[in-house]
């Protein structure tokens, strides 16, 4: 029960308004506890009382009801509006906190978990798992409560009227206590079967609405047909096995919630026969024992939702639990000031240690304001290396230092605030273009948007869009051409003017028109910062102070591209093999 622990601290903070709840919602439900009590009344004390005139009859009766409809039409209607209102409000802000700290958290996990892990699973996890929790809140923290305080109030009442029968009216709680411990017992391993199956459905439908494009572009739709039958066909199963074993859950604690009002009925029977007890008290034991049972029938099924929500949490602080590969050090400080003297001193790197190591022995020295291309073959490390720099990873091995410090002294945002990424496929949100411009720096005004989008080539296209800067650029920027994805992309980094630059493969996927505009504005850009190109065409890295050649996660050849032609390494075979491509 580590997981209930876990989560009554989002619920602490609203205990009070918990508290104020459940004292309205025991007022709501011990209302209709005086129907069985006006029954008695009716019957023994009006009906059947032959010491009273028939209009004083008549006129108690109207009494009694009048009061009853005041009771019931004027005071209940406020106090269950109340109840339900504060109840929903509680339980709402609660699952609030838990989302927003689970957002905080999934900022901060490294690309090494979600390279390992389905965006649809983490998306399943904060929506669906998150909203199952919510039936704990209402069900157990208000609901569950309420309904033993209403067995209790109705229990207390009945002993009162006569003891033989409430002790017949609650001989079979023993074995409605077994029956739902044996039960629900299994069902939350069940649930979580059912739940992680959801999410792993939702993961892949996640993944192939993403990937439609490709899907269509292969007509392999029926493959993919078949595929999300496999996992559709594994959540069904994991799904029937939870509903056998619920139905069976319910079906002996409702025969055990059944057999009793027939006992109750059969020795108040024989009690009123025998003179023992009237009438009155009888039908008031029959109600008594539909609102007695009533409740429980409620908590079965509040047993079961508060499995699925227990099921549930487990799954929440599953994710919560996942550690941070990258984290502040207990003493990290902010990265200010920076110059962008960058030192790689014997880095070795591997993401994983049984594939290997993918960087090995690197040793650099890039002074302030350096352009350095990182080329070679693809596999070799060049964006591996890149990585390292704003600690999407860590070194397995050696050290990288910034101005002299170690990268890992710093505090992870304020260090990638100092650094500015275009990459080959950079993502945008589907928002606005403005929006996506402003990622850069969030509170730039209208004019540094336009300054920034006019540096990186973008303006002119931008305001040929159908709204201008206030265009939507859909899901991923679907609505938009390779090259002016990037050129927005780049119009983020001018934006933010970081001290250090890393371009990854940049301009590689990009006709020529687009590679001519892009290729001016990265130059401008590369002005008076630490540049590092990652670059698979030659010809574009030219300019580059030095060009530092990567095989096989080493560094091979470093110099500028003139020393190196001369040096007719294998860098010079690669630029003369590219040329007579070309």
């Amino acid at each position: 029960m580590d997981s209930i622990k876990r989560y009554m601290k989002f619920v602490k903070p609203y205990r009070l308004q918990i508290l104020f709840t459940i004292i309205i919602g025991i007022i709501k439900f011990a209302i209709p506890l005086l129907i069985p009590l006006l029954i008695k009344y009716v019957i023994d004390d009006i009906i059947g009382n032959d010491s009273i005139a028939q209009a004083d009859k008549i006129s108690n009766l109207l009494m009694i009801m009048g009061l009853m409809i005041v009771v019931f039409v004027i005071a209940r209607p406020p106090v269950e509006y109340y109840r339900q209102y504060y109840a929903q409000w509680v339980a709402s802000k609660i699952l609030y906190d838990i989302r927003d700290k689970l957002f905080t958290h999934i900022q901060k996990l490294s690309f090494k978990f979600y390279s390992n892990t389905r965006s649809g699973e983490v998306i399943s996890r904060i929506i669906n798992d998150v909203e199952q929790t919510k039936n704990f809140v209402v069900t157990g923290l208000m609901n569950l409560w309420l309904d033993l305080a209403t067995i209790l109030i109705a229990v207390a009442i009945m002993f009162t009227m006569d003891v033989k029968l409430t002790l017949v009216s609650l001989i079979l709680m023993p074995f409605y206590a077994f029956s739902v411990k044996f039960f629900f017992g299994n069902l939350r391993k069940l649930t979580r079967a059912r739940s992680q199956a959801l999410a792993e459905v939702q993961g892949y439908l996640h993944e192939r609405v993403q990937g439609m494009a490709v899907i269509k572009s292969f007509a392999t739709e029926d493959y993919e047909q078949k595929n999300f039958e496999k996992e559709n066909k594994n959540f069904l199963s994991k799904a029937i096995d939870h509903t056998k074993w619920n139905a069976k859950a319910f079906a002996v604690v409702n025969t055990i919630t059944d057999i009793a009002p027939l006992l109750v009925i059969g020795y108040a029977g024989y009690q009123v026969i025998q003179g023992e007890i009237s009438l009155g008290v009888m039908m008031a034991f029959v109600a008594y024992i539909d609102r007695l049972y009533n409740p429980l029938r409620r908590l079965v099924n509040s047993s079961t939702t508060l499995t699925q929500s227990i099921a549930s949490m487990d799954r929440v602080f599953e994710l919560v639990d996942e550690k941070y590969d990258i984290d502040d050090h207990p003493n990290a400080k902010e990265c200010k000031n920076v110059a962008g003297h960058i030192q790689f001193k014997n880095v070795g790197f591997a993401y994983n240690e049984k594939d290997g190591k993918v960087l090995k022995n690197i040793n650099l020295n890039i002074q302030q304001g350096e352009t350095i291309a990182l080329v070679g073959m693809s596999g070799g490390g060049k964006s591996s290396l890149v990585g390292l720099i704003p600690r999407f990873y860590d070194v397995t091995e050696g050290s990288i230092l910034l101005d002299g410090k170690d990268i890992k002294s710093f505090k992870v945002r304020s260090l990638r605030d100092n650094i500015g990424m275009v990459l080959q496929d950079n993502i945008l949100f589907s928002e606005s273009v403005q929006l996506n411009i402003r990622l850069g720096k969030p509170e730039a005004s209208e004019e540094e948007v336009i300054r920034a989008a006019k540096a990186a080539n973008a303006h002119e296209f931008i305001m040929n869009l159908p709204e201008g800067y206030e265009t939507k650029v859909g899901e991923r920027g679907v609505k938009l051409s390779g090259g002016q994805k990037q050129r927005i992309a780049i119009a983020r980094i001018f934006l933010k003017n970081p001290p250090i630059l890393i371009l990854d493969e940049a301009t590689s996927a990009l006709d020529l028109e687009s590679e001519h505009l892009i290729q001016e504005a990265l130059e401008d850009l590369a002005k008076d910062r630490t540049t590092f190109i990652v670059a698979h065409r030659l010809s574009t890295i030219t300019h580059a102070d030095r060009i530092i050649l990567i095989e096989h996660g080493e560094i091979v050849e470093s110099d500028s591209h003139e020393e190196l032609m001369r040096q007719q390494g294998n860098y010079a075979k690669l630029f003369q093999v590219q040329l007579l491509e070309q």
